[in-house]
C-alpha cells in the first residue's frame, strides 16, 4: 500500500520526478567512480532513478509545484542538469589533487613515462598517479563516501538549489570551483611533499658527488637510487597519506555544506528564489 501511495505521488508530480532524477544521473555521470565506463549506462539509469525515489518521499520536494511539459521545462531539466554536473565536477576537482600528487614526483623517481590510461580517472595518468588515486578511491569509500555524496551532496542540493538560485547564487559557485582549483594543487603539493622532498635531496647528493667523483657513472647509480628510496618513503608515509585523503574529502564535502548554506540565505535575504 504505501509503495502504491508513493507511486501515485510521482505520477502525479512526474515533472518534478523528472528534475530529481536528471540531477542524479548528471552527478552520477561525472562524480568520480560512478562515472567510469565499467558501470553500465543502465545501471546509472537506475541508480539515478532511485536516487530521485528516496529524495521524492521528502515533502518539501513532493510538494514542487512544476508547470506542465513545455519549452520553459526544457530550460529546467538543462538546468538541473548543470546543477548534478557542477556537484559532480567539485568531486572530480578534489579528486584530482591525488592524481596530481603522484604526477609531482612521478618524472623525479623515473616513472615520468610511465603513463597509461586510469580506468578510474578517465585520463591518461602516471602509475603512482594511479596507486594513489586507487588508494584514495578506497578510503572515499571507507569514510561512507556514497552516503555523504547522496544525503551530504545530492539531498542537501534539492533542499537548497533550484535553477533560479543557481543563477542568483552563480558568485559563490564560482569562487568555489576557482577555490577548489586553488586547493587542488596545495594538496597535492603537501600530500606529495614527503617524496618530493626526499627526492630534491637525492639529487642535490648525487649532482654533488658527479662533482667530488666524476669517474662514477652517476646515471646508472641515481635512477635504482631514486625509485628505491621512493617506495620506501611511500610505504612510510602510506599511513600518514590516508589520513591526509580523509581530511582533503571531509573539506570537499564540507565545502559543498557551505555553498548550501550561503545560497540559502541568499534566497532568505532575497525572498523571490
Amino acid at each position: 500500500m504505501f509503495e502504491e501511495n508513493i507511486l501515485s505521488e510521482i505520477l502525479t508530480a512526474a515533472p518534478a520526478f523528472l528534475l530529481i532524477a536528471v540531477r542524479a544521473f548528471a552527478m552520477i555521470q561525472v562524480a568520480p567512480l560512478l562515472s567510469s565506463e565499467a558501470i553500465p549506462i543502465t545501471a546509472k539509469f537506475a541508480l539515478a532513478g532511485f536516487a530521485a525515489y528516496a529524495a521524492f518521499s521528502s515533502a518539501l520536494i513532493s510538494e514542487w509545484v512544476i508547470a506542465p511539459f513545455g519549452l520553459s521545462f526544457v530550460f529546467l531539466v538543462i538546468g538541473e542538469a548543470i546543477i548534478g554536473i557542477i556537484i559532480g565536477f567539485y568531486l572530480v576537482i578534489i579528486f584530482a589533487a591525488f592524481s596530481t600528487a603522484g604526477q609531482f614526483f612521478s618524472l623525479q623517481m623515473g616513472f615520468g613515462a610511465s603513463e597509461t590510461f586510469d580506468p578510474l580517472a578517465q585520463i591518461e595518468n602516471p602509475l603512482l598517479g594511479q596507486y594513489l588515486n586507487l588508494v584514495a578511491m578506497l578510503v572515499f569509500v571507507t569514510l561512507d563516501g556514497f552516503r555523504d555524496l547522496f544525503l551530504g551532496g545530492f539531498w542537501r542540493s534539492l533542499q537548497s538549489i533550484n535553477v533560479m538560485s543557481l543563477i542568483d547564487g552563480r558568485e559563490f559557485i564560482v569562487s568555489m570551483m576557482l577555490a577548489g582549483l586553488t586547493r587542488l594543487f596545495f594538496d597535492a603539493f603537501i600530500i606529495s611533499l614527503p617524496i618530493l622532498g626526499t627526492l630534491f635531496l637525492i639529487s642535490l647528493t648525487t649532482g654533488l658527488i658527479s662533482k667530488a667523483a666524476p669517474q662514477i657513472n652517476i646515471l646508472s647509480e641515481g635512477f635504482p637510487i631514486s625509485i628505491m628510496t621512493a617506495f620506501v618513503v611511500l610505504f612510510a608515509a602510506l599511513p600518514f597519506m590516508t589520513e591526509a585523503f580523509s581530511r582533503v574529502i571531509g573539506a570537499g564535502f564540507e565545502t559543498l555544506q557551505t555553498l548550501y548554506i550561503r545560497i540559502g540565505e541568499r534566497i532568505a535575504e532575497g525572498g523571490n528564489l
